[in-house]
């Protein structure tokens, strides 16, 4: 099968996907969205494959959505609606989609490693998580910036890998960590330096390709079970139409109209300088006699 956005090799019991936009550092679109997605079932379906390698081309693995485009675009779309009253439920169908294709990787009946060099940013870090095990380079970064504000994540798998508070810290200060920083605080399986990272995924994955599929498999479901019944689709439904919410907010609409303004960039700046985000944007609560 051949794909537009991704790479697709399988080599001795191993299937190697690889993010391929390196020109916008792996940025997430519907085609990458829908191609990741089918070369995560063709490697589940294929009897030679044992377990599965996901990494990204280029100078890192994913930087997340191509907000770059939607923030600074006048084109409108379920996930950026100017017009008003919003439809919140169109958003949440568009970013479902997008959060059951990343997903793929948690249903895989196969072993799913996740190679970090670079960074794994918002929606990268939303596909990363999803995976099994992650190893990545000591000095690459994880994080989820726009949680500071235009964004929740969707998959929400920063509370299940981390616990409540760290996962709080995570989420409340839009903080990128390292590699090593997040081996410390248990978000990912190992850390090591860069140049012993494509050697280290491989003495994972010959440990593990020796392991039976169908063992393979029925350790991985009795594993992800436990975390569905904790109630994880649930949490994933609210995480999806909050991120809907936060990109509609009067918060999340100032930071769009600083980008098509002054650019991405410079929104971004702006929303990283500790200042009051859209002082005076938004009605205070106390004018209405909430608080």
């Amino acid at each position: 099968m051949v794909f537009d956005n991704i790479l697709y090799q399988t080599h001795d019991r191993i299937a190697t996907i690889t993010l391929n936009r390196p020109e916008r550092f792996n940025a997430i679109t519907w085609g990458l969205a829908d191609d990741l997605q089918a070369a995560i079932e063709l490697a589940g379906k294929d009897p030679d494959v044992h377990v599965i390698v996901l990494q990204g081309a280029g100078k890192g693995f994913c930087g997340g959505y191509d907000l770059k485009e939607s923030a600074e675009s006048h084109v409108e779309s379920p996930c950026t609606q100017d017009s008003m009253p919003w439809d919140p439920t169109l958003d949440f169908q568009a970013m479902w989609g997008f959060t059951q294709k990343f997903m793929s990787i948690w249903r895989c009946n196969k072993p799913v490693i996740t190679k970090i060099h670079g960074a794994a940013v918002a929606g990268g870090s939303d596909i990363a998580l999803c995976s099994d095990l992650i190893v990545m380079a000591e000095d690459a970064r994880i994080g989820y910036p726009p949680a500071r504000v235009w964004g929740v994540p969707t998959t929400m798998m920063w509370v299940y890998r981390l616990g409540m508070e760290k996962a709080k810290r995570m989420l409340f200060t839009g903080d990128l960590i390292t590699g090593k920083q997040a081996q410390e605080d248990g978000l990912i399986l190992q850390a090591v330096r860069a140049d012993q990272l494509d050697a280290t995924v491989q003495k994972l994955c010959d440990r593990i390709k020796g392991v039976p599929r169908n063992q393979l498999m029925m350790t991985k479901m009795s594993v992800n079970q436990a975390y569905e019944n904790m109630g994880l689709k649930t949490t994933q439904m609210f995480a999806t139409m909050f991120d809907g919410v936060a990109r509609h907010s009067p918060e999340g609409k100032w930071f769009e109209e600083r980008a098509r303004a002054e650019g991405f960039k410079q929104a971004v700046s702006e929303r990283d300088s500790g200042a009051n985000i859209a002082e005076g944007r938004s009605k205070d609560f106390r004018d209405y006699g909430i608080f």
